[in-house]
C-alpha cells in the first residue's frame, strides 16, 4: 500500500515537472520572438487563406511562399499553384505580390476551363493594434487583383478581364501558451470588364490552432466561409505545419466542403521560406 502511494506520488510529480518544463520551454520560445522592439505577439498563421505578413510585422521581415494543390471539381480536376513574396518595409506594415495559377490537364473532360494565370495580386496589411497584455493583435488590409484571361487567349483577347477589390479585417488572440484563434473577414467586389457587372461576396475565415510546445509546428483547422445573395458555402480545412529547418517550413492542408455541388475533396501544400530567420 505504501509502495503504491509512493509510486503514485512520484508519477504525479514527474508529470507535473514535465508540464512545467513544457510551459517554461514555451515561455522562453515566445519571449525570444516577442522581446524585441516593437512589440509583436506570437500568433499561428493559417495555411490556406494566409496573412499578408505576420501581425505586428517588424521592418526587414520577408518570406517566400510556393503552393501546390489539387481539387476534385466533380467532372474534372483542377490543379493550383502559387508563388508569393511578402515583406515588411516598415514596422507593422506588410506588402505582398502573388501569382496564382490554375492548371487543367488537356487530356481530361472537355468541360474543363483553359489553364491560366488567374491574376496579378497585390496586397497590403497594417497592424494597428498589438497588445502584449491581452496577447491580441488586429490589422486592416486591402487586396487588389488584376484578373487575367486564359493562356489560349493571349494575343487574341484583352489580357486583363476584371478587377477584384478586397478590403479585410483581422483579429487574432493567443490563449495561454499553445492555443491560437484568428478571424479574417471582409467583402470581395468582383468587377467584370466584359459587361460592367460587379458581384459581391463576403469572406469569413475563422481559425483555431494548437502550437506544439517550444516550436513553430502546429495542428489546426480553418473554416473558410463564402456568403453572397444566393448562396452560403463553407470548406473545412484541417491542417498541420512542420519546421524542417530554421528558415523553412512546410504546411499540409485538406479541404472538405460542406456541399459537393461544385467540388469534392482537395489537398494543398505550402512551402514557406523565411530568409534570415533564426530560431
Amino acid at each position: 500500500m505504501r509502495l503504491t502511494i509512493i509510486f503514485t506520488l512520484f508519477a504525479l510529480a514527474k508529470v507535473k515537472a514535465q508540464e512545467s518544463g513544457k510551459q517554461t520551454k514555451d515561455s522562453i520560445y515566445i519571449q525570444e520572438i516577442e522581446k524585441k522592439e516593437p512589440i509583436k505577439n506570437f500568433h499561428a498563421e493559417p495555411l490556406y487563406i494566409d496573412l499578408i505578413r505576420d501581425l505586428g510585422a517588424r521592418k526587414g521581415e520577408k518570406e517566400w511562399n510556393v503552393g501546390f494543390g489539387i481539387t476534385d471539381r466533380n467532372v474534372y480536376d483542377e490543379y493550383e499553384a502559387l508563388v508569393e513574396y511578402e515583406w515588411a518595409p516598415i514596422d507593422r506594415l506588410g506588402l505582398e505580390v502573388e501569382l496564382p495559377f490554375s492548371i487543367y490537364p488537356s487530356s481530361q473532360n472537355g468541360n474543363a476551363p483553359s489553364s491560366n494565370l488567374n491574376s496579378l495580386k497585390l496586397a497590403a496589411q497594417y497592424s494597428f493594434f498589438v497588445s502584449e497584455k491581452l496577447n491580441t493583435s488586429m490589422a486592416i488590409g486591402y487586396i487588389h487583383e488584376f484578373e487575367m484571361t486564359e493562356f489560349d487567349n493571349y494575343g487574341k483577347k484583352t489580357l486583363f478581364t476584371g478587377n477584384v477589390y478586397n478590403p479585410f479585417y483581422i483579429v487574432a488572440k493567443r490563449w495561454g501558451q499553445n492555443f491560437h484563434t484568428l478571424l479574417y473577414t471582409g467583402p470581395q467586389f468582383i468587377h467584370h470588364f466584359s459587361n460592367g457587372v460587379i458581384d459581391t461576396n463576403w469572406q469569413i475565415n475563422s481559425n483555431v490552432h494548437y502550437m506544439i510546445s517550444g516550436t513553430r509546428n502546429f495542428i489546426g483547422i480553418e473554416f473558410n466561409k463564402n456568403v453572397n445573395e444566393l448562396d452560403f458555402d463553407m470548406t473545412i480545412r484541417p491542417q498541420m505545419r512542420v519546421g524542417i529547418a530554421n528558415d523553412l517550413l512546410i504546411g499540409i492542408v485538406t479541404g472538405i466542403p460542406i456541399s459537393r455541388k461544385n467540388e469534392r475533396f482537395s489537398t494543398f501544400l505550402r512551402l514557406i521560406y523565411e530568409p534570415g530567420h533564426k530560431k
